[in-house]
């Protein structure tokens, strides 16, 4: 009993340094980044409405300040997503088979890789788009005056499910290596796939067509890449049964 009481207090003392590391990190790049790159961060960020003719207002006095703590802590965890991971995986090593090494060790590198594909994806080849197809909208209708904080939330509301979503081959390739899924299944889905792509688009974007389509057929492809890795990783998890029995 005492045994096992020290390898809990092991366990939590493990979980708090863990946490301890992710949160310095954050805290670190945090300070780093408000004094020293936020301004170029505003700037990025502003940029697709400015290079139209527009002005951002904001309409309250700490609106300024709490807009580039905000940007300056999303940027944070960002730089700080590897080092995270790297606790993440630091801690549940021990509990892992050599081949489960290899497994997690190869997901959460396509992970991060993913998610920072999706945000640059996003602002690149999506977002301007999006700023355009807004505009354009509301061109002749009224003037433009649009709130520093309205559009911090808007950008991260935007880009931040990307991210999220280019996670799908990851989820499909880990679904299948547990045995909750596997390719015939995936594959033979497809259309009710489809309608719960967009569905979720429609609920994690702005609530216009264009951010959905924009969002939802990236996921289509992204769904088709999994149904393909889900293939090999069905194979694989099978040669690893066969090897371990």
């Amino acid at each position: 009993m005492a045994k096992e009481s020290l390898t809990l207090l092991g366990h939590f003392l493990a979980l708090r340094r863990v946490l301890i590391v992710c949160a310095m990190s954050v805290f670190v790049s945090f300070v780093v980044i408000f004094y020293f790159a936020v301004d170029v961060l505003m700037a990025m960020i502003i940029n697709p409405i400015k290079a139209r003719g527009i002005e951002i207002i904001y309409t309250a006095m700490s609106e300024a300040l709490v807009t580039k703590i905000k940007v300056a802590f999303v940027a944070a965890v960002i730089i700080s997503s590897p080092v995270i991971i790297w606790q993440i995986w630091s801690f549940i090593k021990p509990a892992l088979y050599p081949n489960e090494e290899r497994f997690f060790k190869l997901t959460f590198a396509a992970s991060l890789v993913l998610f920072l594909t999706g945000i640059f994806f996003c602002y690149g080849a999506v977002y301007t788009l999006a700023v355009d197809f807004f505009l354009i909208a509301g061109e002749n209708l009224a003037t433009p005056m649009l709130s520093l904080d309205m559009y911090i939330g808007f950008i991260f509301g935007f880009i931040i499910p990307f991210g999220l979503a280019f996670q799908l081959p990851v989820l499909l390739y880990i679904t299948t290596r547990i045995g909750w899924t596997n390719y015939v299944m995936l594959a033979s889905k497809r259309k009710y796939v489809i309608l719960a792509i967009f569905t979720v688009a429609a609920i994690l974007t702005p609530p216009d067509v264009l951010s959905q389509v924009a969002l939802g057929l990236p996921m289509l492809a992204l769904y088709e890449a999994g149904v393909q890795i889900s293939r090999f990783a069905g194979k694989s998890r099978f040669a690893t049964h066969e090897l371990n029995s």
